[in-house]
């Protein structure tokens, strides 16, 4: 594998627009800033008119939904660059929490959609609204279209909504395909392209098929999942996963293979160990996780609850929990 020259960059923020919790008790840690009730009171959050509190109205709390998405600002050279990385699960949930937040959706440069399932999607419908017709770049892996569905044991097959080409173009965006990796932003930022499987115990999502052909196969292996990957100065790779279908750890690995950087600043996001059939593999994914020792650790959206536990005990150091209008600086 031919090493590929990622930038360092400066600083790193990442905001988590959309994920499956929010929790406004949370407090600060260190580079973690959290919109809790004491900041919501102080103005972090708009007001939103409530009768039961006609004088001063409540704090329009954020929305958690199935879904993820996350605001990254990348500082390079004193320069800054925004990418948006997925958008949740509804049209409306993440240009709402944008609102809230005070993010403006003019500042996002391009969109990185981690894969084609409909939860990391959908909101696209909703940032076209508040952006109106922007022609913003959208990255995607050819195999982001294809129509899938789900068979389980003892269960009929289930359709998953599938993303129209034609309907993203008409919102106004620019569609890029590339099965490759590629650099984004003057080399500040990584999109890994289809990665490479090595990891003998991350062997995809069984009863997950595409038609192909006029025929459903199986499509264990969700080729189009990918991750947005970038190089913090002095400290190592971040690397950011929508549902990690590929497997965190053959994301992590292959990223390392080609970049060529060992040492791992943040791995964030979605690392699919939710449910029975990806449960059995929670246990060697935790210990090759804390054998990788990141400096950062925020398991969120489809990871699920036994993985998080399991993490937050064994890496208690880098552990973070991940919940909307949480940001990272990095």
């Amino acid at each position: 594998m031919n090493l590929v020259e990622l930038e360092s960059v400066d600083r790193v923020e990442i905001t988590i627009l959309m994920d499956n919790v929010t929790d406004a008790l949370l407090v600060d840690q260190d580079g973690v800033r959290r919109i809790n009730w004491p900041r919501a009171l102080h103005g972090a959050l708009p007001t939103a008119d409530a009768r039961v509190s006609p004088d001063t109205g409540v704090p329009d709390a954020l929305i958690a939904e199935p879904g993820f998405s996350a605001l990254v600002r990348v500082d390079k050279g004193g320069r800054e660059h925004t990418v948006l990385f997925d958008t949740g699960v509804s049209p409306n949930g993440v240009a709402e929490n944008m609102r809230r937040l005070g993010i403006a959706p003019g500042d996002i440069e391009l969109i990185v959609l981690s894969h084609g399932h409909w939860d990391h999607v959908t909101g696209m419908e909703g940032l076209a609204r508040a952006l109106g017709r922007s022609k913003l770049p959208v990255m995607i892996h050819p195999e982001f279209w294809a129509r899938r569905r789900v068979r389980f044991p003892g269960l009929d097959p289930a359709e998953l909504p599938a993303t129209s080409r034609a309907a993203l173009e008409d919102l106004g965006f620019a569609i890029v395909e590339q099965r490759q990796p590629s650099f984004l932003l003057d080399g500040a930022v990584l999109i890994t392209g289809e990665v490479d499987r090595t990891t003998p115990f991350e062997t995809g999502f069984q009863g997950h098929e595409a038609l192909r052909d006029t025929e459903w196969r199986p499509d264990p292996l969700i080729l189009d999942d990918q991750a947005l990957v970038l190089s913090l100065r002095d400290r190592g790779l971040v690397v950011l996963s929508g549902c990690g279908h590929a497997g965190i750890l053959n994301t992590v690995r292959y990223v390392r293979r080609l970049t060529g950087i060992d040492a791992v600043a943040a791995v964030i996001g979605g690392f699919h160990l939710s449910g029975p059939m990806f449960e059995p593999i929670i246990d060697p994914t935790v210990d090759a996780l804390t054998e990788l020792s990141p400096a950062l650790l925020v398991p969120a959206h489809c990871t699920g609850w036994r993985a998080v536990h399991q993490l937050a005990t064994r890496l208690p150091g880098a552990f973070v929990m991940s919940t909307v209008g949480t940001t990272i600086t990095l």
